[in-house]
């Protein structure tokens, strides 16, 4: 008996010491610092771990969004827009169209998007709480995608207007509106990207300087609200950027600051004051900055200035690289397109340009921007022509009207023509300006209109053929 109680202790001793030479051979590779070592704390340690660099907003803080949907989705409507469209001379064929609205007063004043309200005959609004309302449109801008509507009610739900300019990128945010006539939907994502152009809106005096998010948003989530995770509204939802027509990560909005400013306009006037510098501009590029001998790739590059123009009177020349407006960098062309369009004619903006390496100040007023009717001709046609100025009259030794704009699945755009395509002839008539161009095209007798002319940039003279068609 003993025999075996020694033979099981043998046993398990021996196994024990097996595996604790196993997990030995076996245990972790450890590092270890054999020399004392004194750890210096630097300033900018504390400040990282003492909590003082901690943003002074708190438009991100809460991870909760209970708090702000809750404040914001009552504020957010259904929008149903009824097209009539006339067929025949006394028959009329409905169409209808969706998306959302902001209520951003407790009077029923209500902000959404231009393209939701676009062309309609009757305006009719869903409330949060199903009340529904017939809505009159106060005014609309195309340039920048926002509409104001209004309500006759009183003592309604309303979602205050926050700063777009304290977003941060990687900051959260939360878009509500009616996807899919889903009615107060609620998604969430991070701030991706600011003033983003996109170039969706088909306007001359368009300003896109979108606020970028991967918030979920879809058809129907157009004029709906971007809010903080305080509940304050930064932002009017308005497009995405999609191959298969629903969201795919990309969703873009209407800062609030710019809403503001048009909203303004459209309540005290019925429409837009828009101030103007009178530039032309383009983004800094590295080989830009190379060729400037300059040492960052910063700001906006002016290419031309026009005479008689705000610019000019204070003092911007072509070479000029503007820095910032009333002290906020302007780091891109969006960017300072967003600035100037936030401002009315006859403000005055304190200017930062660079000139020849040396930072200069001067100040600027923006001038009244003049808003041209276009003729029916060139609507029908699909396109917009400006005169050349005397500075290109110069350079190409003669006139011409230059193509501004093409409208989508029109007469120009099927004939492949592109944007800043001079034309200098019409049937083989020479033109000087937009008016003899007009004129000749309205003169030709026959079906066909062909219209020669150039690209600054291309060699040789190119046609392009459509047939007239004008009705008149």
């Amino acid at each position: 008996m003993k025999n075996v109680a020694l033979l099981i202790f043998v046993s398990i001793f021996s196994s024990l010491l097996t595996i604790g030479f196993f997990k030995y051979l076996d245990s972790p590779e450890k590092i270890i610092i054999r020399e004392p070592v004194h750890v210096q704390k630097t300033s900018i340690h504390d400040e990282l771990f003492s909590g003082s660099r901690q943003r002074s907003f708190i438009a991100s803080s809460p991870t909760d969004f209970v708090s702000a949907a809750q404040h914001a989705t009552p504020a957010v409507v259904f929008i149903r827009t009824l097209h009539a469209n006339k067929k025949g001379y006394w028959n009329y064929r409905y169409t209808a169209s969706s998306g959302s609205g902001v209520i951003i007063s407790p009077d029923g004043y209500i902000v959404t998007n231009h393209h939701v309200v676009n062309d309609g005959s009757e305006i009719h609004l869903t409330l949060d709480d199903k009340r529904e309302y017939q809505a009159q449109l106060v005014g609309s801008d195309p340039s920048t995608d926002i509409a104001l509507l209004k309500i006759e009610a009183q003592n309604l739900p309303f979602v205050e207007f926050g700063n777009s300019d304290s977003l941060q990128v990687g900051e959260w945010v939360l878009a509500i509106g009616n996807p899919f006539r889903l009615e107060s939907t609620v998604t969430a994502g991070i701030v991706s990207a600011k003033a983003r152009n996109i170039s969706i809106l088909e306007n001359e005096s368009s300003v896109e300087s979108f606020i970028q998010t991967d918030a979920v948003v879809n058809q129907g989530n157009s004029g709906g609200a971007l809010v903080n995770t305080n509940g304050e509204l930064i932002g009017i939802n308005a497009a995405i950027i999609t191959q298969s027509g629903k969201y795919e990560g990309y969703s873009f909005a209407i800062p609030s600051n710019l809403a503001q400013k048009v909203i303004a306009d459209l309540q005290e006037f019925g429409e837009i004051r828009r101030g103007l510098l009178g530039v032309s501009i383009k983004n800094m590029t590295d080989e830009l900055a190379k060729k400037m001998g300059l040492d960052e790739v910063n700001g906006v590059y002016v290419d031309y200035v026009n005479p008689n123009s705000a610019a000019k009177e204070a003092g911007l020349e072509s070479g000029d690289v503007i820095l910032s407006l009333n002290g906020s960098d302007t780091r891109t062309f969006p960017e300072l397109q967003e600035m100037i369009a936030r401002n009315r004619p006859g403000d005055k903006l304190s200017i930062e340009f660079l000139r020849d390496g040396a930072k200069r100040k001067s100040t600027v007023v923006l001038q009244q921007k003049i808003i041209r009717k276009l003729d029916p001709m060139m609507v029908e046609i699909g396109f917009e022509l400006k005169d050349l100025n005397d500075t290109e009259i110069a350079k190409f030794g003669q006139g011409g009207a230059k193509v501004n704009s093409i409208y989508r699945e029109s007469k120009i755009e099927e004939t492949n023509m592109e944007l800043d395509f001079i034309i200098t002839s019409v049937n083989g008539l020479k033109v000087q300006d937009v008016g003899e161009t007009l004129e000749k095209i309205k003169d030709v007798e026959a079906d066909i209109v062909e219209l020669g002319g150039f690209y600054p940039q291309y060699e040789g003279e190119y046609f392009y053929a459509f047939k007239k068609g004008l009705g008149d």
